[in-house]
């Protein structure tokens, strides 16, 4: 795992140490591969979803993730298998990076009973306790504090497991958030806190928003150091990653990461977007799409050929597709469920 060196730690501790985002190399040809298939899985699903909205099969709110893959699946690769996940309700990229079956999730999506949650929590609240995944979370910020709980139960437990815990860049001016950071820093609790920032909330952009956009820069007064990632390098998010999680493994306390990110869609699929020009969505999505970036990096180093990709593509394709049709085959919850599962 990559640390810190030990002069720079020192200064961490009080002040946020700001670098250029790490443009590495370093993954194997195996992983870079696997990084590919498991963003464009999560942008093929995504799509799909945002198809299945447009036809009213998934009602209520749903919040797309597409531009953003490179974030989650850098994460999850520098966790471990005793680490948890928290985040909110742009959630299904989390859930199929995290390798939650595409069936269950667009069930879930659809309110089937072959969902996660059995066709009760739609978009915004599906969790699978078997791979440590506790929710989208529809609270704006609350997700921040709970997973503050999950961190706090790691070192209970003494189970060496960190945290991740997602927020956007509209949601981390939710007070409850600076409440979960001063316990966490006085506890030295295990928890990654990952800002996405995508440049806007709900149609608001972050300097409309934020007297202070370096959001790396939000812990300084707790004593928790952060970084500024390239969210859209999924080698770089990694590094950052496996950096912030040896400095919680070591019980130093919380870490915070500002990946910086993009989202193509509207906050939500009821949101035009039109806050923002076509030509700026149409700029990043040509200088900077994550998946593109590291198609790019497969073809320079010679680990695949287009062909085999667009192969893959296909594959995923496919996967995504059953997903939908299980969805639509699976039957909706017994009116009975409306009373399970209220209390513990």
């Amino acid at each position: 795992m990559a640390r810190a060196p030990k002069s720079e730690t020192k200064k961490a501790t009080t002040k946020s140490a700001k670098s250029k985002p790490k443009k590495s190399n370093d993954a194997s040809s195996e992983e870079l591969l696997e990084f590919y298939r498991k963003m464009l899985l999560i942008r093929r699903f995504e799509e799909k979803a945002g198809q299945l909205y447009g036809m009213g099969l998934i009602g209520g709110f749903c919040h797309l993730y597409i531009g953003q893959e490179a974030v989650v699946v850098g994460m999850k690769a520098a966790s471990k298998k005793q680490d948890t996940v928290i985040t909110s309700y742009r959630d299904h990229g989390h859930m199929i990076a995290y390798d939650m079956d595409p069936n269950g999730v667009m069930a879930e999506l659809t309110g089937r009973r072959g969902g996660y949650s059995k066709g009760k929590g739609g978009s915004m609240h599906m969790f699978s306790r078997e791979k440590n995944f506790f929710g989208g979370h529809g609270i704006v910020g609350a997700q921040m504090p709970l997973g503050t709980g999950l961190a706090f139960a790691h070192k209970y437990k003494e189970d060496g497991g960190v945290n991740h815990a997602y927020c956007g860049d509209g949601a981390i001016n939710q007070g409850q958030i600076y409440e979960a950071f001063n316990m966490a820093s006085l506890w030295k609790l295990p928890i990654v806190y990952v800002i996405e920032n995508n440049r806007y909330g709900m149609g608001t952009s972050i300097e409309r928003a934020s007297a202070v956009i370096d959001l790396y820069k939000r812990g300084d007064s707790f004593n928790i150091p952060g970084k500024q990632v390239d969210g859209m390098d999924v080698v770089a998010v990694r590094a950052a990653g496996e950096e912030a999680n040896e400095w919680c493994r070591s019980g130093k306390g919380p870490f915070i990461l500002e990946m910086k990110t993009y989202r193509y869609r509207g906050h939500s699929m009821s949101d035009p977007a039109k806050y923002r020009s076509k030509e700026e969505v149409a700029k990043v999505r040509k200088e900077t799409d994550p998946i593109d970036m590291l198609r790019d990096r497969i073809f320079a180093q010679n680990i695949s050929d287009e062909a085999s990709l667009k192969d893959l593509d296909k594959q995923l394709k496919g996967i995504v597709t059953a997903a939908a049709e299980f969805a639509q085959q699976s039957q909706e919850p017994d009116p009975l469920e409306l009373y399970t599962d209220i209390y513990a």
